[in-house]
């Protein structure tokens, strides 16, 4: 593991919160977009470094089929709603799709240890089939498993820390 000490994000960044069910997007560099309690929820960070765009979205649930009146109202609620939704919002800022970088954390099994639900599971293979679809990959993932993670993109260098267990890697 590197000592992130030398590649974390300097000091002074003002901390923009995704909280669960949403979605937010910069091309400010001084933000820092940051999303807690990633568990069954899937994390997906998406950075265009040409463009100086980033942007998180913290998803609950895989369908929006479920509730559709929801997803309308909060697209971020759901895995097939909110990356669409955070692509466009981001696109608006001028990233491009050809230079996404894209990165994926959560889906894990924290409250569901019989495996009743499996919501990560599902969050995860909706989000895959998504990206399959329009022909976008995943840069890398710390995906499954139990535990909750932290994830913060700093806008500026579009760089993915995130934080498990008590320790934080460069994702």
């Amino acid at each position: 593991m590197s000592d992130l000490s030398t590649l974390g994000p300097r000091t002074g960044l003002r901390s923009v919160t995704v909280d669960i069910s949403d979605f937010k997007v910069s091309n400010d560099p001084n933000d820092m977009l940051i999303t807690y309690s990633l568990g069954s929820c899937l994390g997906l960070s998406i950075c265009d470094p040409a463009a100086g765009v980033a942007g998180l979205v913290h998803c609950m649930l895989p369908l929006s089929k479920t509730d559709p009146a929801k997803a309308e109202r909060k697209p971020g609620m759901f895995v097939d709603t909110g990356i669409p939704a955070l692509m466009d919002a981001a696109f608006k800022l001028g990233a491009k799709k050809n230079r996404l970088i894209i990165k994926a954390a959560g889906c894990g099994q924290l409250l569901d240890e019989k495996t009743l639900f499996r919501i990560g599971e599902r969050n995860y293979t909706v989000m895959r089939k998504l990206l399959w679809k329009n022909n976008l990959l995943l840069e890398s993932e710390h995906t499954g498993g139990s535990l909750s993670r932290t994830v913060r993109v700093v806008v500026e260098t579009g760089k993915v820390f995130l934080k498990a267990s008590g320790k934080e890697i460069l994702l």
